[in-house]
């Protein structure tokens, strides 16, 4: 279903969320310049990038705790300039979470309903529907400071459903979690948010989180939106080297284009054993342009003899690091130009005779459609 779910794909589909040419200036600084974005109903959408790139602030325009210095925002057709957060259909989680202290779990879910003046047995009903929507019926009774971090998550996000909000922002939401809890919960997350219908958008630095989790993810930087588009389209073909060394682990090779040969460019670089061939007719290159080429480690391959005599993209270098990560071992390998690359191997088998050694003289190889081309 979520394979399916692709409105932005529908030239004739509406946005729910427009961002048009919007710009927020902090005295001289410009936290967001220039940000045009269309979200969908129903998206799970991810804001992603490095502290400082504008992506709080987006998120804090759009609930209307900042106003844009330039630029609109609509929601649901309808333009939010002058109106207070209190009037927007919207709910925001905030990454420290913010119980009241002096409130058990219940009476901090329905706060929100008793301050919009519900009927008790609304207020009572709801607030059942939520503790069982994040299982926490048995802790109904018990305040913030009896609850684990991640309990204390959950109140706070059935607090911001309780409204029915047509939009939940979360900013940051699982940052104070442990790993393997925040694992945990970002599937929980993704469960909720199909099962409700609603809208999401998320505010992370962490890109497995919004890897993870989103329908589509928008990579900022210095205020501006790099791209746009699915986790897979992000990390498999990334627009820029910002992009590609930003989302997982990612090798660059510099080189210059030598041309094409039976449709492949065939690239000159230090780094490799006799010239690269590289699969990426999207690309429109001139020979001796300066180029970078991105692999990602999971594509390359580790030799410990000489690889296939029909191998392209030798690289040849020696093992400088291992580690052992359970599931993978990356190796980082020197070659020598002095650049090292990483490459990561399944640990498919549980004992391995005789294992890659540090010092040991290897080669690497990969595929040519493994690589994605990064015009200087």
């Amino acid at each position: 279903m979520r394979r399916s779910f692709a409105p932005w794909a529908d030239p004739t589909e509406r946005p729910l969320i427009r961002f048009e040419n919007v710009t927020k200036r902090f005295g001289d600084a410009v936290a967001v310049d220039r940000l045009s974005l269309d979200i969908f109903e129903r998206e799970f959408f991810c804001l992603l990038g490095p502290s400082g790139c504008g992506k709080t602030t987006l998120m804090r325009m759009l609930a209307g705790f900042e106003q844009p210095s330039e630029g609109s925002i609509t929601l649901a057709d309808r333009d939010l300039a002058g109106v207070p957060p209190y009037r927007r259909p919207v709910n925001m989680m905030f990454q420290s979470y913010a119980l009241f202290p002096h409130m058990n779990v219940e009476r901090n879910i329905g706060f929100g309903l008793r301050q919009d003046g519900l009927p008790r047995a609304e207020i009572a009903a709801r607030v059942d529907e939520m503790l069982r929507l994040v299982q926490l019926e048995r802790l109904a009774k018990r305040y913030p400071s009896q609850l684990s971090g991640g309990q204390c998550q959950r109140v706070a996000l059935a607090r911001a459903l309780a409204k029915r909000p047509k939009l939940l922002l979360l900013d940051e939401p699982l940052g104070a979690l442990d790993k393997k809890l925040r694992e945990e919960t970002q599937f929980e997350l993704m469960d909720l948010q199909h099962a409700l219908g609603m809208t999401f958008v998320v505010v992370t630095h962490d890109q497995e989180e919004a890897m993870t989790m989103a329908d589509r993810i928008a990579v900022m930087d210095h205020g501006r939106i790099v791209q746009v588009a699915t986790p897979g389209e992000i990390y498999e073909q990334p627009k820029t080297r910002f992009i590609a060394e930003f989302v997982g682990d990612v090798n660059i090779l510099e080189g210059r284009v030598r041309g094409q040969q039976d449709g492949l460019w065939q690239v000159e670089s230090s780094s490799a054993h006799g010239p690269l061939t590289v699969d990426d007719a999207d690309e429109v290159l001139q020979n001796g342009q300066a180029i970078a080429i991105a692999v990602r480690p999971e594509k390359m391959v580790i030799h410990r003899g000489e690889p296939p005599p029909d191998a392209l993209n030798v690289l040849r270098g020696e093992v400088w690091d291992i580690g052992y990560l359970g599931d993978w071992t990356v190796y980082r390998i020197k070659l020598p130009s002095g650049a090292i690359v990483r490459v990561t191997r399944a640990n498919r088998s549980r004992f391995v005779d005789n294992p890659i050694d540090w010092d040991e003289q290897v080669h690497v190889t990969f595929a040519p459609d493994a690589a994605v081309i990064l015009a200087e």
